[in-house]
């Protein structure tokens, strides 16, 4: 067997991409990767919409996303600002370039178009036009309906290729007119059409790239698929900016989209919980530990501190398998080992382990670690 070299697997590089700025935040270049969703209150009620956007971002979401289905919507962005939403906010249209037009005068900090469904490049660039005038970026949207005819036609139908063929030629257009603030999207509901549609834009662009499997389903199945599409290309570097869709309250989408970051390892702040799936050697309750203290993990305050915690069954997984973590506790019979970094820092009482584990965490964020 030849030797395996060996490198460093937790450490992903991600792709080199132009920065973008949308209102307050940078999606691109060495931002974050930020976390999206859409609010889904009726556009025309103004009040509802802002309630809501105002949800969005307690919840810990980075851009909010509107959608404009006519002209009367328009001031809705000018109602956030006035309510005192500062917030990046997004305008979702199709179809009626003008109201992308009118939204980038209005407050808008992003429009998002598929210009397959614009009706023509003159539209696009008058949109691209607006947004340069106000400062705004813009989003470039392609799924198999509105990828062009000529790409569909060209590979037999709404393939990888013809979604990412279509967006790359709307961002050679818009380059071409002196227009760089553009994020780029290819989603389908087919994750494996989404993952190899943004692998060969990736590979053929500088545009920061927005990931999503689009109509993924209920909580359960959406997540799932999502988190296998959005997941697979973070792991290669690719991707600046999430939204995981769901057929479920828009907040729910934030926390699964904060998972996925977490799951591959790219957050900047925050605790990674990691606990076994137990067996036969598990002599304490570590579902109900587990029930109990994920809630009180995800209220404590890391102050920018990136912490991963272990929760194991018994002291064969413990320490050894969980020795990247910063703290964790081991099971045993009745009792617990506490442990840092793989080495054994104390034990307690199974009563005691949840308040033990807790008081190791603010230890390590007040700099007072072991």
């Amino acid at each position: 067997m030849d030797e395996i070299k060996s490198n460093n697997c937790e450490k992903i590089t991600r792709r080199a991409s132009r920065a973008v700025r949308v209102g307050g935040i940078t999606i691109g270049g060495d931002a974050p990767i930020s976390v999206q969703s859409m609010a889904n209150r009726d556009s025309h009620d103004f009040a509802a919409v802002a309630e809501q956007t105002e949800l969005l971002f307690a919840r810990g979401c980075d851009i909010v996303r509107i959608a404009v289905p006519d002209e009367s919507c328009v001031p809705v962005f000018e109602y956030c600002r006035e309510r005192g939403i500062t917030g990046p906010l997004v305008a979702d249209v199709h179809f009626d370039y003008k109201l992308a037009v009118a939204a980038a005068a209005r407050g808008a900090d992003k429009v998002r178009v598929n210009p397959g469904n614009l009706g023509g490049t003159d539209r696009l660039l008058a949109v691209a036009e607006a947004c340069g005038e106000h400062g705004v970026a813009m989003r470039v949207g392609v799924n198999g309906g509105s990828a062009e005819k000529k790409f569909v036609e060209k590979y037999g139908g709404a393939t990888p290729a013809a979604l990412a063929e279509s967006a790359l030629s709307y961002v050679e257009t818009l380059y071409k007119h002196d227009f760089y603030d553009i994020v780029v999207s290819v989603k389908s509901s087919n994750v494996k059409t989404m993952i190899d549609s943004t692998r060969m834009i990736a590979a053929n662009c500088d545009c920061p790239l927005h990931l999503g499997v689009t109509e993924a389903g209920t909580a359960r199945m959406g997540t799932l698929k999502n988190a296998v599409g959005i997941g697979s290309l973070l792991c290669d570097g690719i991707g600046d900016t999430i939204r995981v869709t769901l057929s479920a309250a828009p907040e729910d989408e934030i926390p699964a989209g904060r998972d996925i970051l977490r799951a591959v390892g790219i957050f900047d702040s925050g605790i990674e919980l990691v606990s076994c799936p137990t067996c036969g050697r598990t002599q304490i309750d570590l579902l109900g530990l587990l029930e109990r203290l994920e809630p009180r993990l995800d209220a404590i305050d890391t102050r920018g501190k990136r912490i991963k915690v272990a929760v194991m069954g018994c002291v064969v997984n413990g320490p050894g398998e969980a020795r990247d973590a910063d703290c964790g506790i081991a099971g045993g019979r009745g009792e617990a080992a506490l442990f840092c970094r793989g080495r054994v820092v104390g034990k307690v009482s199974e009563s005691g382990a949840e308040d033990a584990l807790i008081d190791e965490i603010r230890r390590i964020i007040d700099g007072a670690e072991g």
